[in-house]
């Protein structure tokens, strides 16, 4: 879409206002909106002005006036405000007064789009193609507060079976619960979300975002999935942005909350977003060859190789929440071993069952809907590509492949397999040793890196420092 047909779409669906998206350091979305009569074709090349000091890993008070640029090819009308608003998706630049605007290091989306650039111009492939698949729960009720005196948290779902013996007035229990890790494709009236998981994915369709599937899934107080069609690595990371926004605000409608924390609830499966990778050169696909270990060529492999080499490392960005680290235990279908298989889910690396070379493809199960999907993409592609670059056989460094229930092994056998780190800390550490494949060709930055680390432990440091309720079970008599 270019900036007259973006303003045309407007104009044709009563546009009064412009809600201006873009995405800080962490992976949320900001905004701000003008008035549609402010939207000229010349925004879309000069921007609009704003603070960057107050953006989450942005800018410093002293460097803090920044621009906008809009996407025209992400505009769309916004499905969740009572005034008609043209939506569009931004880039961030730094002010020039003539000339091109100088792009923002820091700025998510910018990263995503070197991402693309470098795999061009390495001359190993074109097009890298991401499907995520994101994990979600919505709950009915959620409290929570963390103060000097007070630590708790308490979510609550109308299908748990936690609430077998409900009575309160209005909700007392008809009996058709969920049990613990037993959520995976019951019908109605176990499943109560249908309704408003249809509502969900039509409603992505519409803003065109096609969807494969959507169910509910194995974590039994109302985690769902809803599985977007892949596509190019920006517009599969614009995708997860408007995915989320979509998910939370018809949920809300509904009286009801969703959260992509990675695990809000003790004792059952947390949420995961596994994504599908696969690279292109003129169209045609590279990762498979016929009569091979799960018809994977050797670039495949090597692609395989880069990921679980760099595992720790990414793992800052692919697990980037202290909460990450509750899900990345065994037993819980997390993928904690660092291993490829064919058709292997409890392998951080699987390799699905697909026989025709279009839909070969690798699956990384390790990173969770908290990633910021700019980042996470990108140097998933840049880690594979250094795989490929270096010539790293997985095989050779002990990444397998292991075609067993790993959760089943021995602990004398997992002693040769290596896990991803056990604490957002150690992950850290691993990319603070771990960088240099991510700065090749200038996709990411040094000042990006640094930034998000410090940004990282300060959350990691918050946590660290509060007491939580099970030390009082565990401490509180000692």
């Amino acid at each position: 879409m270019t900036p007259e047909e973006a303003l045309q779409l407007g104009k044709d669906n009563g546009a009064k206002m412009v809600d201006l998206k873009f995405t800080d350091l962490p992976g949320s979305w900001q905004h701000f909106s003008v008035p549609f009569h402010e939207l000229k074709a010349g925004t879309f090349v000069e921007g609009v002005a704003f603070d960057g000091s107050s953006i989450r890993g942005f800018q410093t008070i002293n460097e803090s006036d920044m621009l906008v640029i809009p996407d025209a090819a992400t505009a769309m009308m916004d499905p969740f405000t009572a005034v008609p608003t043209l939506s569009l998706v931004c880039n961030i630049a730094h002010p020039a007064p003539s000339g091109p605007k100088k792009p923002y290091s820091r700025d998510p989306r910018y990263i995503a789009q070197k991402a693309e650039a470098y795999l061009r111009s390495s001359g190993i492939a074109d097009t890298s193609y991401f499907g995520p698949e994101a994990e979600f729960f919505v709950f009915d009720s959620v409290r929570y507060a963390s103060t000097q005196n007070v630590q708790y948290a308490e979510v609550d779902s109308d299908e748990a079976h936690w609430n077998s013996n409900r009575t309160t007035s209005g909700k007392a229990s008809l009996g058709h619960l969920m049990r613990t890790k037993e959520g995976y494709f019951p019908v109605a009236p176990n499943d109560t979300l249908q309704d408003l998981r249809s509502e969900m994915a039509l409603t992505l369709e519409a803003l065109g975002i096609p969807v494969e599937a959507q169910h509910h899934e194995v974590g039994a107080p109302g985690q769902c999935e809803i599985d977007m069609r892949f596509n190019t690595l920006l517009k599969s990371a614009d995708g997860i942005m408007l995915y989320k926004y979509v998910i939370k605000n018809i949920a809300r409608k509904y009286g009801k909350t969703v959260t992509f924390m990675p695990k809000p609830v003790f004792g059952d499966n947390g949420s995961g977003m596994h994504v599908h990778q696969s690279l292109w050169k003129n169209e045609g696909p590279l990762f498979y060859a016929a009569d091979t270990y799960a018809n994977l060529s050797q670039l495949a492999r090597h692609y395989i190789g880069g990921i679980l080499t760099h595992a720790p490392a990414l793992l800052a960005i692919a697990a980037p929440t202290t909460n990450s680290y509750k899900r990345l235990v065994p037993g819980y279908e997390a993928p904690v071993n660092l291993v490829f298989s064919q058709g292997n889910r409890s392998a951080a690396v699987r390799i699905p069952k697909t026989y025709t070379p279009p839909a070969k493809r690798i699956e990384f199960r390790s990173p969770d809907p908290s990633a910021n999907p700019y980042l996470l993409f990108a140097a998933l592609l840049m880690a594979g590509l250094d795989g490929i670059r270096r010539g790293i056989e997985p095989s050779d460094h002990g990444f397998g492949p292991v075609d067993r229930n790993l959760y089943e092994m021995s602990p004398e056998e997992l002693r040769e397999i290596r896990s991803v780190p056990g604490s957002l800390e150690e992950s850290l550490n691993a990319l603070e040793s771990d960088h240099s494949f991510l700065l090749e060709g200038g996709v990411f930055t040094t000042d990006v890196l640094e930034s998000y680390v410090t940004f990282k432990r300060a959350q990691s440091d918050e946590v660290r420092l509060r007491p939580v309720p099970i030390e009082f079970s565990l401490y509180y008599d000692v």
